[in-house]
């Protein structure tokens, strides 16, 4: 847990996000952060993070955590902790401020294919590539893996590499579950969300 301004700005400008909890990072709250751990980040390049199903999260759905969650946890490991990074880096600010400046909000999702499913009990990564970012805008493609289990995923990580990254390059025993394409969001200001009087 961070809990000084001036180890957080030097995270922001000298780090990465492993490490960091993401609920110092994300605005959602608990009921909706669908983000456990950072595992690996490259700023302008992308970033693997992982996310295990709760019961709350395959309610009334079969036990099954649903495809439109699996694309809201995607966004949230990818454009929204990369952007949030980057954009508290350029205004020298933490993410607590920022937070009281914009919103993260979907412009777009591209093509999504599913080829498997998750359930309660499953953890999975979130690999994503920044391939756009300009105007608190980001866009990431990537894909999302069932990770084998009993696997420790920071261990596993720790010397992953950008190369790695771009060519998915992971043991074929982690399963894939989906491919995202245009996956954009933007941080929109919040005056923009309040509504007139």
């Amino acid at each position: 847990m961070i809990k000084d301004k001036e180890t957080y700005l030097d995270i922001i400008h000298n780090g990465n996000l492993v490490g960091v909890s993401p609920d110092q990072l994300l605005l959602h709250g608990p009921t909706k952060l669908l983000l456990d751990t950072f595992h690996w980040h490259s700023p302008k390049k992308g970033i693997v993070a992982s996310y295990s199903p709760k019961e709350r999260d395959v309610k009334d759905h079969f036990g099954i955590f649903r495809g439109v969650d699996q694309i809201e946890a995607f966004a949230q490991a990818t454009i929204v902790s990369c952007a949030t990074f980057l954009e508290c880096r350029k205004l020298n600010c933490t993410p607590d401020e920022l937070k009281d400046k914009f919103i993260p909000a979907f412009i777009s999702v591209g093509n999504v294919s599913f080829h498997n499913y998750l359930e309660v009990g499953d953890t999975f990564i979130s690999i994503g590539n920044i391939t756009f970012y300009k105007w608190r805008q980001m866009v990431c493609d990537g894909r999302i893996y069932k990770v084998p289990k009993g696997l420790d995923l920071d261990e596993y990580f720790k010397d992953f590499t950008e190369e790695r990254l771009l060519k998915y390059d992971i043991s074929k025993d982690f399963v894939q579950v989906a491919q995202l394409t245009d996956i954009t969001g933007r941080a929109i200001l919040i005056e923009l969300f309040k509504k007139t009087e």
